[in-house]
């Protein structure tokens, strides 16, 4: 299992939409992730600075890296870029993590 971690960011006053959105979150969307080897996935907001911190397991023969061409992840970003950071594409600004403690 591969520990993955990143951070977004969050336009302030949407913390409680952003919320409101991932409690909603689609079913198709759920399975798409599941089946892209994804699981364990949370998401942690800063509320002083709007940086939202995702961590998620991936499986050793993930396919996540193929979910940005998939019709309902665009769907999902084109749904979320208008409450935060978001590329031209409307995919989240992401910046990855470097893990520099561990503890099981």
């Amino acid at each position: 299992m591969i520990r993955n971690a990143f951070a977004m960011k969050l336009i302030k006053g949407f913390e409680s939409e952003y919320k409101k959105r991932h409690n909603e979150i689609w079913p198709e969307l759920s399975e798409e992730l599941k089946k892209a080897g994804i699981s364990d996935y949370s998401i942690f907001l800063d509320e002083n600075t709007g940086t939202l911190f995702a961590i998620q397991k991936l499986t050793a023969g993930n396919s996540a890296d193929e979910l940005p061409g998939k019709p309902i992840m665009r769907k999902w970003w084109d749904f979320m870029a208008d409450i935060m950071e978001a590329n031209p594409d409307n995919s989240p600004v992401c910046i990855p993590l470097k893990e520099v403690f561990h503890l099981d």
